[in-house]
């Protein structure tokens, strides 16, 4: 249970630290065991010259990590970005700051071979074991076939991949990879598939091994966007998973949950306007709780889409039992 950490803005664009802390002490005390910064929900753009945002949006997140739960085993997760030269960097830096892990996108490296992409995976590798990520081409990723996550799942320093193309076969993609490549307890799969996260979070994939037995795959968890708000409620959604995957069994109403998440990612992320509005829509749900000033993101000109505010109070109204207020209204004064 993993959220993408949002990025908490003053309104003239100066980094908020009060309100970033804040937003790590709710994920903590949610129940999250680990927390993922500098990812696209953070907003690629603190790595403008411009804003120079990374490396105290890292720091602050380790710092408060540290302070808020000493003792706590937390995963701390660090995007990587660019050109090698720059995710070698941002490697190192997180790697200084504490962080356990790099989650490696290959955005804006779309005309890169997959010979290319492997070899810069490696050289991140080297520096801090790196989580893949299968990003959607709706949002700048790109399609990646089995054979480059074959070769991916072979390199040693990688220890996870987060899926998230929004879309069963190229997801299927990954987890033969994975199993193939006899790295099944090796490489943890998490979901970044928003619009099915419960039927990844219970679906065996049951799939013939290296040596010719049938292994049952399956999505540890999942490091979402999805779950950096009502993160209280995504944190018993997951334990409800593993205890259906325990049972062996998977309830009716539980499949119904997997269908009224996927409506209010619809909604929050902006799937109708080809996720346009998605950062956007994260803050908003968290400024109507308090945890955040306003909407602002980096670039000025990004907010909801037309509707958009109409759809987060619709499937707000719609799916009470998914959204954490009481426990936001609970913590808010001691988290800011």
């Amino acid at each position: 249970m993993i959220p993408a950490h949002p990025l908490a803005l003053l309104p003239r664009g100066r980094l908020d630290e009060r309100r970033q802390r804040a937003l790590t002490r709710y994920h903590l005390d949610a129940g999250v065991i680990g927390v993922a910064i500098g990812v696209h929900t953070t907003q690629f753009a603190i790595r403008k010259p411009s804003v120079a945002l990374l490396e105290p949006v890292l720091r602050l997140g380790a710092e408060t990590i540290a302070d808020w739960a000493p003792g706590r085993p937390v995963v701390r997760i660090a995007g990587v970005v660019g050109p090698t030269k720059q995710a070698v960097g941002e490697a190192r830096l997180a790697r200084d700051l504490g962080y356990h892990i790099g989650l490696l996108s290959l955005g804006g490296l779309n005309d890169w071979t997959d010979t290319q992409l492997i070899h810069h995976a490696k050289a991140v590798a080297e520096i801090i074991p790196v989580m893949g990520f299968y990003l959607q081409p709706a949002v700048g990723g790109r399609p990646l076939g089995y054979r480059f996550w074959r070769r991916l799942v072979e390199l040693a320093g990688v220890v996870a991949i987060k899926v998230a193309p929004f879309n069963r076969y190229q997801t299927l993609d990954v987890v033969r990879a994975v199993v193939d490549a006899g790295r099944l307890n090796r490489v943890a799969l998490y979901t970044g598939n928003d619009d099915s996260i419960v039927a990844d979070l219970t679906t065996g994939y049951r799939l013939r091994g290296p040596e010719g037995s049938v292994v049952t795959a399956r999505f540890v968890g999942g490091l979402l966007g999805h779950w950096a708000f009502w993160t209280r409620r995504a944190v018993e959604l997951v334990n409800r998973c593993h205890a259906a995957v325990t049972r062996g069994t998977v309830d009716r109403r539980l499949l119904g949950t997997g269908t009224a998440t996927t409506d209010v990612n619809g909604a929050v992320f902006d799937a109708s306007n080809r996720f346009a509005g998605c950062i956007p829509g994260i803050h908003e749900i968290l400024r109507r709780q308090g945890l955040l000033r306003g909407r602002r993101c980096l670039d000025p000109n990004e907010g909801l889409s037309p509707g958009q505010a109409a759809e987060i109070t619709r499937v707000h109204r719609a799916y009470p039992s998914l959204n954490d207020d009481e426990f936001v209204a609970t913590g808010l004064e001691r988290w800011l």
